[in-house]
């Protein structure tokens, strides 16, 4: 967040939290990459905020969920209140987990999915009580304070899930289980798998039939689906990467570089080594 710091507590350098009480207008037109978890949960406030080369807008009580690896930018910002969280992996995300609320649940490491979500009355009350729980937890120094401010930020990723599964009305059907588990594979395999077939063989669904589940739920075709994975992370490492573009190309798994450059350039209608460029002009 484009803020200045009131108040920051920090446990270990691997979980802290930062409070904002004042009003500011700012723009960051630099992207920014995101080293650890963080939640901003702005009370009172509002803004745009580009996640990922996607545009958010936001005026109110609102809640962002960001991810390792994603890309930051503030168009514009107007806070009055408001609150950062930021914890490493190694401070939370262990394997032993509920599915939907580890780091690559509901909320985290989805980059298909809105990467926020919208308390009620209700909710922020509840919110507001663990947060408080937290600071009073920060600001003592007594026996297995991990433990407890672990146990805290685990609350408030729960509340946090519930909230959005009910905003979202999130249906635990068969095309919703099958999207779910497709996502899963696309992320984990992106880079070295690319057809809609290699994933369907894994599903042990047809790629035709893979394809009308899609359409049932309504979301991009499987195909489109894979692309935008790899076109997302291309864009990060043509950023942040100082290898030259055959070597992006190589580790998003293109063997051609001059089809890794066709392909980017049909996606984003400029070649990767001008995204590039103009990118670090912006």
């Amino acid at each position: 967040m484009a803020i200045q710091e009131i108040k920051t507590y920090d446990f270990q350098n691997v979980f802290s939290l930062q409070l904002v009480d004042f009003e500011k207008a700012c723009v960051v037109n630099e992207p920014k990459q995101v080293d650890d978890y963080k939640i901003f949960w702005i009370k009172e406030g509002k803004g745009v905020y580009n996640i990922d080369f996607k545009s958010y807008s936001f005026d109110g009580n609102v809640l962002f969920f960001l991810s390792p690896g994603q890309v930051f930018t503030v168009e514009s910002e107007k806070i009055k209140e408001a609150y950062q969280l930021n914890f490493t992996k190694d401070f939370y995300c262990i394997q032993t987990h509920d599915t939907e609320i580890a780091c690559n649940g509901v909320l985290f490491n989805n980059v298909y999915e809105t990467p926020f979500v919208v308390p009620s009355q209700k909710d922020t009350n509840k919110l507001n009580f663990i947060l408080e729980s937290l600071i009073e937890e920060f600001e003592l120094d007594e026996t297995a304070q991990y433990d407890m401010l672990q146990s805290f930020l685990k609350q408030f990723i729960i509340y946090s899930v519930r909230i959005k599964k009910e905003f979202d009305t999130i249906k635990e059907d068969a095309e919703t289980k099958l999207f779910k588990d497709f996502s899963l594979l696309v992320e984990q395999n992106f880079k070295k798998l690319h057809s809609v077939t290699d994933y369907a063989n894994r599903l042990g669904v047809s790629p035709k039939s893979l394809t009308k589940h899609f359409q049932k739920i309504g979301t991009q075709t499987p195909s489109d689906f894979i692309k935008s994975r790899i076109i997302t992370e291309a864009k990060r490492l043509l950023i942040y990467s100082t290898e030259p573009v055959k070597h992006i190309a190589f580790e998003l798994g293109f063997n051609d570089p001059a089809y890794f450059s066709r392909f980017f350039t049909k996606s984003e209608g400029s070649s990767p080594a001008q995204f590039k460029k103009q990118t670090k002009h912006n």
